[in-house]
């Protein structure tokens, strides 16, 4: 009987619906591992499609495409070299299954619907999919090999079902959306599983950006000791192969050494890159556009944004009214400086004008309020939008969580744009962001070493800068007290008596309460943005705009 088996990981970022670049990735990793001696591939969840589909599965010509391509991929294996697992949209008897494929020999020698099929936070899976039976083993080259397909695996069923039926390994194709504080989390869940059942464990991972969510990679391989034998790099591609050898105790993997566990922030950071650069290279926008205006928000996604695209794919504006201070204008144009980035300057102030001009006679009697701030941000959205129907590049909006959850932003404003990189990360972690990527320069990063905009923009108070001496804590608690309450209700979805037991006041945490409850009709409007936290607007949580919940607030 064999002894060894050598199986390579492919970590790929794919591209849902586009079938021909996605099998193509596939065959140049398999070619990659056949150069190594690979004996298997295994590729990530539904790696013929991309993940996830959604409602492209319901298509019947899609589906039939996957599956043609599979069998085009099975046919490649009729060479000896390595045998391939691939995951695509699978009907049999009626049913649509989210199915891995294993093809070895020229044949698809196996197939295996997922059964634990994942319905909360970003996944609705039972939406377009039926779950399939309780898998059995797959023999392989003189081994039986325990596919699961992802959230298989987060439970101890499935695992459990395998080794009592004669596994020698679990390996599990995965789609696990980024967030931060996950990666801890996975780790000791297949050490759980690995515990229970007594059998190493392979997590083969996606990587890359789609759409809300981000893929971070960082497959890992466990012995059957809980030892870690393997772990892929975060947020990049590549391929890592494992030798496997059988002796009393079962399948065993040589070590191989393992990177240090990279810092939070570095994660988050990258993340959001990632996220934005797929984003935009995926849906094929030749860059992006965003106003910068001497704050951090917008100091921060222009960072982001070079990070991502390049300075040559970046382009700032800068666009200043009768508030705009002179050390707004001074740090806007240093963090172009800083970045290597194009910035104009468009006033506003004419525009303002005329459209107070052209209200007045409808608005005599009645003194200046939140209207006239608003059409300074409708003025400066229209300018982007204008530059970006005219240049073809999207516009990034530049808002944070904290705003986002609280209304304190402007519809057709300054939440006008075709995505935001800062949509799901609060106001407090925009600091540490800032300060962390002015130490540091993130792998792959496209912008420059050292610092990416000046200290001031980070120390001095934030503003919106539309009225005389405006300052954010003028209309919101300050960002540490709001980000801790806003944890609370939205992560936590924490009572109000609770938030207020953890120490903050009564009448404030009442008064985020409705703000948050009230915005939701705002954020149903707001571009996509890059999932970071465990509960991310959007997909995540959804909240109806017509509520007549408001029993709790006092």
């Amino acid at each position: 009987m064999t002894e060894t088996l050598t199986i390579a990981i492919a970590q790929l970022d794919l591209h849902v619906g586009s079938i021909d670049k996605n099998l193509a990735a596939i065959r140049a990793a398999r070619a990659q591992a056949a150069a190594a001696g690979a004996d298997l591939l295994v590729t990530p969840e539904l790696s013929i499609a991309g993940y996830p589909p959604e409602d492209l599965v319901l298509k019947p010509a899609f589906v039939a495409a996957c599956q043609a391509a599979a069998e085009a991929l099975a046919a490649d294996t009729a060479d000896g070299g390595p045998g391939i697992v691939a995951g695509l949209p699978w009907r049999t008897d009626g049913s649509l299954h989210n199915a891995a494929f294993v093809m070895d020999g020229g044949a698809i020698i196996a197939r295996r619907a997922k059964h634990e099929l994942p319905n909360y936070g970003v996944f609705d899976e039972k939406r377009v999919f039926v779950a399939g039976p309780a898998p059995g083993p797959v023999p392989f080259r003189g081994f039986r090999l325990g596919l699961l397909i992802c959230e298989d695996w987060w439970f101890p069923a499935v695992p459990e079902t395998l080794a009592e039926s004669g596994a020698e390994i679990l390996i599990s194709t995965n789609a696990s959306p980024f967030e931060d504080g996950k990666q801890g989390r996975r780790i000791q869940l297949a050490l759980n599983r690995v515990v229970e059942t007594g059998l190493p464990f392979i997590f083969a991972a996606l990587t890359g950006g789609q759409d809300e969510i981000v893929f971070d990679g960082a497959s890992f391989a466990l012995n059957a000791d809980r030892s870690i034998a393997l772990r892929m790099a975060h947020f990049e591609t590549g391929l890592a192969v494992t030798q496997w050898r059988r002796g009393n105790a079962g399948l065993a993997c040589t070590p191989q050494p393992i990177p240090p566990d990279p810092e939070r922030l570095d994660l988050v950071y990258r993340a959001m890159v990632m996220g934005l650069a797929d984003y935009v290279n995926k849906n094929a926008f030749p860059g992006v556009i965003l106003g910068l205006s001497g704050g951090i928000d917008s100091a921060l996604s222009a960072a982001v944004a070079v990070d991502a695209l390049g300075a040559d794919r970046v382009r700032a504006v800068m666009m200043p009214s009768r508030y705009t201070s002179a050390h707004s204008l001074e740090d806007a144009a240093a963090c172009a400086a800083l970045l290597g980035i194009r910035c104009d300057t468009v006033p506003i102030s004419a525009a303002t004008g005329a459209f107070e001009a052209a209200l007045a006679p409808l608005f005599e009697g009645r003194a200046p309020d939140i209207t006239e701030e608003n059409i300074q941000s409708r003025a400066r959205g229209l300018i982007l939008m204008a530059l970006s129907n005219k240049l073809g590049a999207m516009v990034l909006t530049t808002g944070n969580k904290s705003e986002m959850s609280v209304g304190y932003a402007t519809l057709y404003g300054d939440m006008c744009g075709g995505y935001s990189v800062l949509k799901d990360v609060y106001k407090t972690t925009v600091f540490d962001l800032c300060r962390w990527r002015n130490a540091h320069l993130p792998d792959n990063a496209r912008g420059p070493a050292g610092p990416v905009m000046p200290e001031r923009v980070i120390s001095k108070p934030p503003s919106a800068e539309l009225r005389d001496n405006q300052t954010d804590q003028d209309s919101l608690p300050p960002y540490e007290v709001l980000d801790a309450i806003l944890a609370a209700l939205i992560e936590g979805e924490a009572a109000i008596e609770d938030v207020v037991a953890a120490g903050h006041d009564e009448a404030t945490v009442a008064r985020v309460w409705r703000l948050l409850d009230r915005a939701e009709y705002k954020r149903r409007q707001a571009p996509p943005g890059v999932k970071i936290t465990p509960r991310a607007f959007g997909r995540d949580r959804r909240y109806p705009i017509t509520n007549g919940f408001t029993t709790l607030v006092t």
